[in-house]
């Protein structure tokens, strides 16, 4: 059985207009969007700014309403749940977000940061154990027990994110939606991050959805690619058959943006 079951997902916003803000359309961030993710699977979501791939990380997780459609994780549809019944299954569906600094809170040390999450998700664990598990995983994400003193500003950009991923693998997530989670790097630094991310899947048998829209990270850490466009899946194939053999228009001019070594 798959992990992640998405089936006909639409998220629509009204758009409103004139003197009484009248609702006079909508706007289909995503519209009729399936796919499947397997245990310990990675799949790449790829398309351009504003194609909804975002939208669908965001919905997949409860964090924005979907307005039809189906997901079901490890076999329970979980749109219809109310955030109560949801609550339980947030401690295995987590998110690393984009912007390593903005999604960490400044007046937190990094091992508070990490540390909320265990007083949420596993009130039994006293402080003792939180400051362990705390030191545990800032050694799996790359870093030092001692840095869970500092404050985010005292990090590089590539360190935050690790701090991100310490943070969503707290509870011990089998499921981890990485929303354009390098982009925001540089180079050097995103190939550190995804081979972080590429070891803890192995190690800990996670899956991912990664989003972004640079097709060649998304060749290095997914079997299966979903390209984007417009609120819809234009295309979905492996990633061997995506970059060897793309079948949409769309996909081609994706691949004919990314760089080439001279």
């Amino acid at each position: 059985m798959s992990l992640l079951e998405v089936n006909d997902l639409r998220v629509w916003f009204p758009v409103q207009g004139g003197l009484l803000r009248r609702k006079t359309g909508d706007i289909k961030a995503v519209d009729g969007v399936s796919f499947t993710v397997e245990p310990g699977q990675t799949v790449g979501l790829v398309g351009e700014s504003g194609s909804g791939k975002t939208t669908v990380g965001r919905a997949l997780l409860k964090l924005v309403p979907a307005t039809s459609g189906e997901v079901k994780f490890d076999g329970k549809g979980i749109l219809s749940l109310s955030e109560r019944q949801f609550r339980p299954l947030r401690g295995e569906m987590q998110m690393i977000f984009q912007d390593p600094f903005g999604s960490l809170n400044p007046r937190m040390t990094c091992g508070d940061i990490i540390s909320e999450a265990l007083t949420i998700h596993f009130k039994k664990m006293n402080a003792a154990e939180r400051r362990d598990r705390v030191a545990q995983l800032l050694d799996q994400v790359g870093l030092t027990p001692a840095m869970a003193r500092r404050y985010p500003h005292e990090f590089s950009g590539g360190q935050r994110q690790r701090i991100g991923i310490a943070r969503a693998l707290a509870v011990k997530p089998r499921f981890i939606v990485c929303d354009e989670a390098v982009s925001a790097l540089d180079v050097s630094v995103q190939a550190q991050i995804v081979n972080l991310l590429m070891d803890l899947q192995e190690e800990l048998g996670i899956s991912y959805l990664f989003i972004a829209h640079d097709l060649a990270v998304v060749q290095h850490i997914s079997s299966y690619v979903l390209v984007m466009h417009r609120g819809k899946i234009v295309e979905a194939a492996s990633a061997e058959e995506i970059y060897q053999h793309p079948g949409h228009e769309y996909t081609k001019s994706l691949l004919a943006a990314v760089p080439q070594l001279a």
